[in-house]
């Protein structure tokens, strides 16, 4: 495929998503009971995918047959290539399992690895499916909730050794959703002896690896591996160039006996990833879409800035942790004084944002709400001061 470099990233326009079947926008009445909401919420972005992923759209949508389809080697070397330039991580193509997601790939881990009824470690607040890999399957949910001191969040390792003793597998968020910590060697370390003492397996959900901002580097978990952990690693191209709705993942999984119990629970579910779309996305993804990465991350970071100064000068009551990965912000609103139940009315009624109540990620959360900062920077602009006129209405009652 012939790829015309892009000169140009506009990240300030607009795209009407709007009637295109849209989760974040087209379910505004179903999620939140109302369509006059900002949609600030579901984690994908606003953004054009890079041009390079459009051309191989359109060039494979010109072949008029879109039959089964077979994943190519240049598949397999785009995400290498991939892992070892941007992340120092080299994987073995025989470690790579083509998966339909990383939310079905998170159960799939659960039942090839822990009989029902056995432990799977969470650290709440965090993404939800962490906490239905473990009930929908049958399997028990053991809670090792981080700390939240100095204006960040921490793993608990002394109630991490605790709960290590009850369980099979520790599903690890790495950068963390929704506190957006991007973890240090040293904690991972910390974290991994503790795997290694109780014989734990570890699924790190690294979704969001590409999405780290400047002073903060990601560390690939598996990347600090001896022959004796036993690390199993998902990756996807989705988040970091908003193709979330192609639906395709991959596992890394360097033990051949892993391998075969993940093949063996997929073909259970009779679950068939490929489709030609989502396989040439996910490769020129890879292939071309660093520079596009690397302009994404500073727009981001210019929104992470305003968000930020917008607080500290109109809205002292919401506080922030500055976020060291992802696109999405940890907003502490307990200030407001407000239950959780009022908390998410008063933003869908007064405030009109639509954001993820904070307790959907778990009773940690409680007080909390998560702002999706992926979009136009004037976008985040008016919810900002949909808010801020919203609190001070409030006030002034």
């Amino acid at each position: 495929m012939a790829v015309k470099a892009a000169i140009d990233f506009d990240f300030d326009r607009q795209i009407e998503r709007s009637n295109t079947n849209s989760v974040k926008f087209d379910a505004l009445k179903a999620v939140f009971g109302s369509e006059d909401v900002l949609p600030m919420w579901v984690a994908d972005t606003d953004f054009a995918a890079p041009e390079a992923v459009v051309q191989a759209l359109v060039e494979r949508a010109q072949h008029p047959v879109y039959g089964y389809s077979l994943y190519p080697d240049g598949l397999y070397e785009s995400m290498i290539d991939w892992f070892a330039e941007r992340h120092s991580w080299r994987i073995d193509r025989d470690w790579i399992m083509i998966a339909p997601g990383v939310v079905p790939s998170l159960h799939a881990v659960a039942m090839a690895f822990a009989a029902p009824g056995e432990g799977i470690v969470v650290q709440p607040p965090v993404y939800p499916p962490f906490f239905a890999a473990a009930a929908k399957t049958g399997r028990s949910l053991v809670i090792n909730p981080l700390v939240h001191r100095d204006g960040e969040y921490t793993m608990d390792l002394e109630q991490l050794e605790r709960c290590a003793s009850q369980a099979r597998i520790l599903a690890l968020c790495s950068p963390h959703n929704p506190a957006g910590r991007v973890w240090r060697e040293s904690e991972l370390q910390d974290m991994l002896e503790i795997a290694r003492r109780h014989n734990l397996l570890i699924l790190s959900d690294d979704i969001h690896c590409d999405l780290t901002f400047p002073g903060h580097r990601h560390t690939m978990l598996a990347s600090l591996a001896t022959e004796q952990d036993q690390i199993i690693t998902a990756v996807a191209p989705s988040k970091t160039f908003n193709i979330a709705g192609m639906g395709l993942s991959a596992l890394v999984v360097p033990d051949p006996a892993h391998r075969q119990a993940l093949k063996t629970t997929f073909e259970a579910m009779h679950i068939e990833p490929a489709n030609p779309f989502s396989i040439v996305a996910f490769e020129a993804a890879y292939r071309h879409g660093g520079p596009w990465l690397d302009a994404l991350l500073e727009y981001l970071q210019g929104n992470v800035q305003l968000v930020s100064r917008y607080l500290a000068a109109h809205l002292p009551e919401i506080r922030m942790d500055e976020p060291e990965g992802t696109y999405l912000l940890w907003l502490d609103c307990s200030r407001l004084g407000m239950s959780d139940a009022e908390l998410k009315s008063f933003f869908i009624h007064q405030a009109r944002v639509g954001m993820n109540p904070g307790t959907s990620f778990g009773d940690a959360g409680s007080g909390y709400m998560r702002l999706n900062i992926g979009t136009q920077r004037a976008v985040v602009q008016e919810a900002l001061e949909r808010i801020a006129l919203a609190v001070r209405t409030l006030k002034n009652r």
